[in-house]
């Protein structure tokens, strides 16, 4: 019997290729024969994240769906253009297992896999199922999900489902925050805001800290911050903080994130699935601003996890720029002088934080080819 092969399927956010990566690592420290393909979009944070690793990779052409006729016949061509070059690498393939991870690529490949009869896995962490996964999981053998509440969305399915957590990438079981804060020249004697918005950042997040730098300037003696803007918003919140009295480190992107999030008091970000658990593995205290634009709201059930564990407080991302940053400033005053809360909100995280998803996730693929 030749070499198992494990295809993953899905991009387009760091949300789906970090969780399929963390499960990769642990297949190869299980098996190290084992082969690895990611097939992924043409989004750059695919490449971006993709080519700091080994793992083989194909991108496909896929788009998102869209009813609009301008663009249904561009989705439809993409989509069987995609469904044809994952086939072919499919079937050239033996004891092969396909893992559907999220996003508008995983459904041509999972497809492909489906009409080839070779076992398919889906690994859902959002609370909430998106579009792709709601299909893929009419043909998937198994599933693996984040949180209890996603069962009932895959009830009808005749898939197993299997609450695990979400799958981390390596480093929060040994974070170097030693080596974080001397790579940013942090201040040892003073506590970290981090602000993110996950891998490409969020603008309305830079906009409503970036008013409320003189405010911050307060904290100056006892605080810093570290602000992850994304790429296309660096130049210009760097330019913000010319005249910040705060200590501060502004970069678009810092790819380790377990030691930083390790090494940080306090967290400003999105929730998303990735996110959320990432946060309660590192254990910070967070203040979620939920991505506001998705119609099920998924961030904010998310987010509503952490929040019911005690673990983070919730900020509307509010269309009102104001608003958005009068709500802000409020939560962060009181969580950065409250040190006696943002130690019970650690504690928290810890109670809720889960560490083996990767691991568990890892040892069923195996079972399965």
């Amino acid at each position: 019997m030749g070499a198992r092969r494990f295809f993953f399927a899905g991009g387009g956010t760091g949300g789906h290729i970090y969780p399929a990566i963390a499960v990769a690592e642990q297949i190869l420290k299980l098996e190290p024969t084992a082969k690895i393909h990611f097939f992924v979009s043409t989004r750059g944070i695919d490449e971006q994240i993709l080519s700091k690793t080994s793992f083989e990779t194909t991108t496909l052409p896929a788009r998102g769906f869209s009813a609009r006729p301008d663009k249904l016949i561009g989705f439809c061509t993409s989509f069987l253009k995609s469904y044809g070059i994952a086939k072919q690498a499919i079937a050239e393939s033996q004891n092969a297992v396909v893992i559907g991870v999220g996003g508008f690529v995983a459904a041509p490949v999972c497809f492909a896999a489906h009409k080839l009869k070779v076992p398919i896995v889906l690994l859902n962490v959002d609370i909430v199922p998106g579009r792709a996964n709601k299909i893929i999981a009419r043909w998937a053998d198994e599933i693996f999900v984040q949180f209890d509440e996603t069962r009932q969305s895959f009830a009808k399915r005749k898939a197993g489902v299997n609450v695990v957590g979400c799958p981390l990438r390596s480093g929060f079981d040994n974070p170097e925050t030693d080596k974080v804060k001397s790579e940013l020249g942090l201040d040892e004697n003073k506590k970290t805001l981090l602000i993110t918005g996950a891998s490409s950042g969020s603008e309305n997040i830079n906009k409503a800290v970036c008013s409320l730098l003189e405010n911050l300037a307060d904290f100056a003696d006892d605080w810093q911050i570290v602000h992850l803007t994304g790429a296309a918003n660096y130049e210009k919140v760097r330019q913000m903080y010319a005249d910040a009295k705060i200590g501060h480190k502004v970069l678009s992107y810092f790819d380790d994130m377990p030691s930083l999030l390790a090494a940080a008091d306090l967290v400003v970000g999105r929730s998303g699935a990735v996110s959320v658990a990432e946060y309660a593995a590192a254990s910070v205290p967070s203040i979620c601003m939920p991505y506001p634009y998705h119609k099920d709201r998924h961030q904010y059930l998310n987010a509503g996890k952490l929040v019911e564990a005690g673990a983070a407080v919730i900020v509307d991302d509010l269309p009102d720029e104001k608003e958005r940053s009068e709500w802000l400033a409020e939560e962060l005053e009181e969580l950065m002088k409250d040190e006696k809360k943002r130690e019970e909100m650690r504690q928290a995280c810890k109670s809720i934080a889960r560490l083996d998803a990767g691991l568990q996730i890892a040892e069923g693929l195996l079972k399965i080819v």
